[in-house]
């Protein structure tokens, strides 16, 4: 005959916490699988549910228009990028001019324009001068290149230490004393020596103000200091071997290869540096008139 749990050990097993009437009546309302919860908790559980997908589907929303706009702000196009890195160059360099000299430009008109200057001689010798020490120094910087992308830049075709010096000797035929190089060329090549050292990219800046800028409002300058005082006169700082277009081009070309490799900071570092460049060859320039 089958045994019987007795009834005392019954009541034990009965009256322990974890199967107490209490526990009993938990467990019975709690437990998923029971009819009794699943009658009482259909609804409201419904409702926590759908209450809770709607809060998930909101931050997925938000997390999805905040990755939107950073992805936006890292697409961000800057005035002439589309068409490479010279283009951005090209475009914050002649926001550095005046209105006047470019239908981009921001910059208040200071003195009178080219046309009516008043040059003389001994100031557009200290032009000369000063702008051969920076020459040199660019020059130089290329070939000895502390930064591996400077070789890029060796015989361009732009140099114009060499021209320079042709100009200068032949002042000296006329008769004229060529001066001592001044403040505005040693400080200049003084600056282009150390930040070169430091940073490609501004450097970079400076060599790509400095001789596109000589082929564009440097000629016209150039052009009319002759007329003035020279009898009309065309330097050789004023003259290119080959298509001057061409050459240009290629400084183009390379200095958007180089630039490819940038990221975003060093372009904008690069950028930056516009406005020194433009103090420095102002000063110089400036030297015509003295």
């Amino acid at each position: 005959m089958a045994s019987i749990t007795p009834i005392s050990q019954f009541q034990f097993l009965f009256n322990k916490t974890q199967f107490g009437i209490r526990n009993l009546r938990d467990v019975f309302f709690t437990n998923p699988k029971s009819r009794a919860f699943s009658r009482k908790s259909s609804s409201s559980g419904g409702a926590v549910v759908e209450a809770a997908a709607k809060k998930k589907k909101k931050r997925m929303e938000v997390v999805k228009a905040t990755t939107a706009t950073a992805e936006e702000k890292s697409k961000k196009r800057y005035p002439g990028e589309a068409k490479g890195f010279v283009e951005e160059m090209r475009f914050v360099a002649m926001r550095m001019h005046s209105r006047d000299q470019a239908k981009e430009g921001e910059k208040e008109t200071e003195g009178p324009p080219v046309a009516k200057w008043e040059p003389t001689i001994d100031g557009y010798l200290r032009f000369l001068v000063d702008s051969k020490v920076v020459y040199d120094t660019l020059e130089r910087i290329v070939e000895k290149a502390p930064f591996p992308e400077y070789a890029e830049f060796r015989s361009t075709g732009l140099e114009r230490s060499e021209s320079l010096a042709k100009d200068l000797e032949w002042f000296k035929e006329q008769g004229h004393t060529i001066p001592e190089p001044s403040s505005p060329g040693l400080i200049y090549s003084d600056y282009l020596d150390d930040l070169s050292a430091k940073e490609s990219q501004p450097f970079l800046c400076h060599f790509y103000n400095v001789y596109f800028a000589h082929t564009a409002g440097g000629r016209i300058i150039g052009k009319k200091v002759g007329e003035k005082i020279l009898n009309k006169q065309e330097l050789e700082f004023y003259k290119w071997d080959g298509d001057l277009s061409q050459l240009l081009q290629n400084v183009r070309d390379k200095l958007n290869r180089v630039a490819e490799s940038w990221t975003r900071v060093e372009k904008n570092r690069c950028l930056e540096e516009t406005e020194k460049s433009f103090k420095f060859s102002g000063d110089i320039l400036r030297l015509i008139l003295s």
